[in-house]
């Protein structure tokens, strides 16, 4: 496994859950180290939905299913993260924001 690779895209990762908190209503972390383990809590839930109900509902996907599972497993790790605190609306537009930003910067989050 490619350990700086891993590292660079939590942190590109936490940089853009940031940044979405800035620019989205309804989304709110703070801090860079509570970003990183929300990076971190968003790529595990991903890869244990995509293990164990397939590619097609993972957040990884394209498509409105992934879209969709990618909006509940960001607004579910507000209950993970001590000071994220994210809507239902804001996580839909979590979700979209960080869609278009992954267009130009891939990251683990989607």
């Amino acid at each position: 496994m490619d350990w700086l690779g891993a590292v660079v895209r939590f942190v590109v990762s936490a940089l853009v859950l940031m940044f979405v908190g800035l620019i989205v209503p309804g989304f709110q972390i703070m801090g860079f180290w509570n970003a990183l383990l929300a990076a971190l809590v968003i790529a595990a839930v991903g890869w244990l939905i995509e293990a164990t109900m397939g590619k097609r509902v993972s957040p990884y996907s394209r498509g409105v299913v992934g879209f969709l599972v990618s909006a509940v497993v960001i607004w579910a790790t507000q209950f993970v993260i001590p000071s994220m605190e994210v809507g239902i609306l804001g996580a839909l537009l979590a979700a979209f924001v960080i869609g278009i930003i992954d267009l130009f910067v891939p990251t683990t989050v989607r």
